[in-house]
């Protein structure tokens, strides 16, 4: 009877935790598409791409709203005004990005090309340093925006060690957010990583029409690397070779960085 009893009040308290973890998860996943989408979206479309009923998507949104992490015109949503405070911080005290701001400046420097970090966030990547080179870059890449491992150097670099399964995994992410026609697969996105044993990515027109880029991971003893650099360049300052030549200056760029963050509590 104690056991039963014992069992029957567990079960009673997880499922109220159960379904409020579900909740908050289902509210991440509309946040997250808010923050994916390059216009606002509607209700039925955030609906039909979340994979959730007009009613619950509407019922987030609204909480969403009460926070001010969620703005709305007219029949539209948009992210809100709540997350600069929160990026603010995160952009000023993270230690990542902290230690990799004087380091960017210095490969900027010495290689005239724009220099950018990234870090892994599930099946995508996200800006979150930029130091621009001597050349303009010919499209705005705005700090935090979510970006697909499929495509560019950055993202493709952190997926080079990765297993099979990880690839289809990853593959059907981007097929899912937008980022890759319904026809994309793992044996394509294999194809797309460098050889075995090569450190670094390249990629010409993969991203952005007319842009070259290369990139490196960031050494990670704990695991997998989650974070690479990149050298860009459009197209008509720059060429393959050129490129690629920057490629031991952005080797030595990360072992710093990798360095750094060993003694941090990042």
């Amino acid at each position: 009877m104690t056991v039963t009893s014992t069992h029957s009040a567990s079960s009673a308290e997880d499922g109220p935790k159960t379904g409020n973890m579900r909740s908050l998860s289902r509210a991440m996943e509309v946040f997250a598409e808010l923050q994916r989408a390059d216009r606002p979206q509607r209700l039925s479309d955030l609906a039909r791409t979340c994979g959730m009923s007009l009613p619950t998507t509407l019922r987030i949104l609204r909480v969403l709203q009460d926070f001010g992490m969620v703005s709305q015109t007219d029949k539209s949503y948009r992210i809100g005004p709540a997350v600069l405070p929160a990026a603010r911080s995160y952009l000023e005290n993270d230690p990542l990005v902290v230690a990799a701001r004087p380091i960017l400046q210095q490969v900027a420097s010495q290689t005239g090309l724009t220099a950018s970090l990234y870090t892994r966030l599930g099946f995508e990547r996200i800006l979150v340093a930029r130091v621009d080179g001597e050349s303009p870059l010919r499209y705005d890449l705005p700090l935090g925006k979510r970006l697909p491992l499929t495509v560019g150097a950055a993202g493709k670099i952190l997926l080079a060690t990765v297993s099979e399964a990880e690839l289809q995994q990853v593959a059907a992410a981007a097929v899912a957010a937008g980022h890759e026609e319904g026809t994309f697969t793992a044996d394509g996105l294999r194809a797309r990583l460098p050889e075995p044993g090569v450190d670094y990515a390249y990629s010409a027109d993969e991203r952005a029409t007319g842009v070259l880029s290369v990139a490196v991971a960031v050494p990670n003893r704990v695991g997998r690397p989650s974070e690479s650099l990149a050298l860009t360049s459009p197209v008509e300052t720059a060429t393959e070779a050129g490129l690629k030549a920057g490629v031991p200056e952005l080797r030595r760029a990360a072992a710093r960085l990798s360095e750094l963050l060993e003694g941090s509590v990042y």
